[in-house]
């Protein structure tokens, strides 16, 4: 088994930093994707989609889309429960999962592929407008968080979760896309705060 892995790009992160609080090492190749790597024949073989990370097993099967990879993982690794335990809770943590993946991470992506000069040979076409449109979108939802987290310690309930790790990842791409976290917002700093602490994070 071994992890094709992005470095500092969102989707190989999440995962790093699901194993991390599983604890859970898997050899790792890594990818220049600055250096397009992630557009080689070695990666592209495995994932014609040209994206990261891709798991590939002892048998030969790829599995690619990170949260795919995670799921694996978690019936390999039960403890601890990251998709929840029992019906509501594994409902409502895919739920937050869901939230945090499409009106987060993804909105956050929109805006840094559009705008980030580094992304012009990765976004073509680049279109600018839809970068900044997706900005507001962000804050809007981080209003709906702020509220939301008010009321628990973490995004699906009382229990850290993949959901916390897509917020996490979702958050910290907001520098490099030039997103301000409004001052406002003192629940989703103090959860961000939180998770950040823990030793996954660096992962």
């Amino acid at each position: 088994m071994r992890l094709f892995d992005g470095g500092r790009a969102p989707n190989p992160r999440r995962v790093r930093v699901f194993l991390a609080e599983k604890g859970i090492e898997v050899p790792m190749t890594p990818v220049d994707m600055g250096a397009l790597g992630h557009r080689s024949q070695e990666v592209t073989e495995r994932n014609p989609l040209q994206r990261l990370p891709v798991l590939e097993l002892d048998d030969g099967t790829v599995l690619t889309e990170s949260i795919a990879i995670c799921r694996y993982f978690e019936e390999l690794h039960p403890a601890p429960p990251l998709f929840g335990t029992g019906a509501l809770e594994k409902a409502r943590v895919e739920m937050w999962q869901r939230r945090m993946e499409l009106n987060l991470l993804m909105q956050v992506a929109h805006a840094f592929r559009h705008i980030h000069p580094a992304m012009k040979e990765w976004e073509i076409p680049q279109v600018p407008e839809w970068g900044e449109a997706n900005k507001p979108k962000v804050v809007d939802f981080l209003a709906f968080l702020d509220r939301e987290l008010a009321e628990r310690e973490f995004v699906a309930g009382d229990s850290y979760s993949v959901a916390d790790i897509t917020g996490l990842i979702g958050i910290d791409f907001m520098k490099p896309a030039r997103i301000a976290l409004p001052d406002a917002f003192a629940n989703v700093r103090r959860w961000h705060e939180t998770v950040s602490a823990r030793p996954s994070a660096r992962a």
